[in-house]
């Protein structure tokens, strides 16, 4: 399987790992197919997201889509943030290989559900 450098860099060195004590927003989401699992922290501070960080338990597709999605969303308004596509996530990577394009999907998910989470509480 072929990754891209951007991919490869992600996996290596990915962004804004950790959690965040009493987050504005949580997000869990998990792929029961392949066993990814993501958990996304937000700050957010007048509906700007001021912070990010992530968990994953996955592939290297996995860390990388979760490491750039967080690079992505940092610094935005939270409907800017919603408005991220997996499709977004792959190509700020390059591209992914077809079979792991879901872990794109797994990231827009994650990154959604936090901002929900946070949105719900509001």
């Amino acid at each position: 399987m072929q990754y891209s450098e951007k991919v490869m860099d992600h996996f290596m060195n990915p962004r804004n790992v950790g959690t965040i004590e009493n987050p504005d927003g949580y997000g869990k989401v998990g792929s029961p197919s392949c066993g990814d699992v993501m958990e996304i922290f937000l700050k957010i501070e007048d509906d700007i997201i001021k912070d990010v960080k992530f968990r994953t338990f996955g592939c290297a597709s996995a860390i990388a889509t979760s490491s750039i999605s967080t690079e992505m969303i940092l610094n935005k308004n939270v409907n800017e943030a919603l408005q991220l596509t997996n499709k977004a996530v792959a190509e700020a990577l390059d591209g992914l290989p077809p079979a792991k394009m879901h872990c794109s999907v797994l990231a827009e998910e994650g990154i959604k559900a936090a901002i929900e989470d946070y949105i719900s509480k509001k």
